[in-house]
């Protein structure tokens, strides 16, 4: 049939066949760091350019490329239809607890390949680098307004900080946010360890860290007997100066610098958990290593529920007390720290490595560490027994056994099989993978033992 076309035609759409715009991203991207980002005193969110003679300093171990490269997949995400929409139904949410369904609109986008090992090392790798300061100052903010401009990465900064990565052809650019930087637990301490912990504290405690009767708590919402007023602890977490907040303003102020690009996150620890609220609020994806649970934070913030927050996926290994919420109580490490590390829900997805009966790792808060979860986990070849998805075709192969890792997880929130099961050998049948496969936790409740309402002082 195409040979009876005139040959002017024939000639135009081979040209047209020939050349055709692919129509997917490509599998795989090329990132290296672009500029830092920090907030100065006054909650001013602040850039400074990264020059080839800088990156030497970015780099975990001398023999490390400066340039990231990572696998993508496709994924479905929700975005809002606009920012003051999105606003709006927050106010909404705020004032009259209603929720705008109509907000979210459904779109495919290229995301990181949370199945690959060494993409999820490279994203550890650049959050890492969060931690890390450069050597060059030279800060200017995005509008590009030079008036008193501080340098963010100077002792007297005490605020959010981290890394932007840009890919070689500028289509997706990495956000990396820094974590509590502790020297007892990462991060070397440092200037901004006192809103580190103010933000830890506000946002994965039950009730203003109201751990014992001797702790000085950062908010007044405890009511006494496991009482706390669910209004006075939403309004403290509004708080401008708070990292949630300055993340908005950070976020916005990427897509004036690249409104064409696509927008991921990722970050450690507290980082890792701002990242995932950011996500949740932009439809950007996401990838977080050990941090603490912020879904009951994402309550008390009323942000809008997407219809789903796949998109977000949190790496996470059992030998971590802080990620896996069991850090508390008045005898924990977190909280001889002063620290109140007691929720246990993360939003999206977790890929849970179990360390601990696998590697015969201890449950121990130094293995929380970002260079730990590189150098001990996600640099190492490792195998992940796993159940079978429903469109694996491997079953019955070479790489299947009978028995598995995680149906002897025993974690109450993490929806473990029972003894039951055990009748039924095709369930037991487990398939080998570089990476465990992300799934959302099953009944996972926060604070069930606190009584949250209003009572009168």
């Amino acid at each position: 049939m195409f040979a009876i076309l005139p040959t002017t035609l024939r000639l135009l759409l081979g040209y047209l066949l020939l050349h055709r715009p692919l129509q997917q991203d490509p599998s795989q991207l090329s990132f290296q760091l672009r500029h830092q980002h920090a907030v100065t005193n006054s909650s001013r969110v602040i850039f400074s350019d990264i020059h080839d003679s800088d990156l030497v300093a970015h780099s975990l171990v001398s023999p490390d490329p400066y340039v990231y490269t990572l696998r993508t997949s496709r994924l479905t995400t929700h975005k809002p239809w606009s920012l003051s929409a999105f606003h709006n139904a927050r106010l909404r949410s705020i004032r009259h607890a209603q929720s705008d369904a109509a907000l979210w609109e459904g779109i495919e986008v290229a995301g990181p390949n949370v199945t690959d090992r060494e993409t999820l090392l490279a994203l550890a790798k650049m959050t890492n680098n969060a931690y890390l300061a450069g050597r060059d100052s030279g800060w200017y903010d995005v509008s590009g307004f030079n008036n008193s401009i501080p340098v963010g990465w100077e002792p007297s900064a005490d605020g959010l900080r981290g890394h932007i990565f840009v890919s070689s052809d500028n289509t997706t650019v990495i956000l990396s946010i820094k974590g509590t930087s502790a020297g007892w637990i990462t991060g070397g301490g440092g200037p901004t360890v006192r809103k580190d912990k103010l933000n830890d504290n506000l946002m994965f405690s039950c009730c203003c860290a109201r751990v014992g009767p001797t702790w000085s708590t950062v908010c007044g919402c405890y009511k006494g007997a496991g009482k706390c007023s669910n209004s006075c602890v939403e309004a403290s977490l509004l708080d401008e100066e708070l990292f949630y907040s300055i993340g908005l303003n950070l976020y916005n102020n990427i897509t004036y610098m690249y409104p064409h690009a696509n927008i991921w996150i990722t970050g450690h620890s507290l980082g890792g958990s701002i990242s995932s609220l950011l996500g949740a609020t932009f439809g950007a994806p996401v990838v977080a290593f050990e941090a603490p649970a912020e879904k009951l934070a994402a309550t008390r913030l009323h942000l809008p529920s997407p219809p789903s927050t796949q998109h977000i996926t949190h790496i996470i290994h059992t030998a971590d007390p802080i990620a896996m919420g069991t850090c508390n109580g008045v005898t924990s490490t977190c909280s001889l720290a002063g620290y109140a590390m007691e929720t246990r829900c993360h939003l999206g997805q977790v890929a849970l490595y179990d360390v601990v009966s696998k590697l015969g790792w201890s449950v121990d808060i130094r293995t929380h560490s970002i260079v730990n979860v590189i150098e001990r986990l996600l640099a190492q070849e490792l195998e992940w027994d796993d159940e079978p998805l429903e469109d694996d075709d491997t079953i019955g192969g070479d790489d299947v056994e009978a028995g598995g890792l995680l149906r002897y997880l025993r974690w109450g929130w993490w929806g473990g099989k029972g003894d039951g099961d055990d009748k039924d050998k095709d369930k037991d049948k487990t398939v080998r993978r570089p990476v465990p496969v992300a799934k959302p936790e099953v009944d996972c409740v926060d604070c069930f033992n606190w009584e949250f309402g209003e009572w009168d002082d």
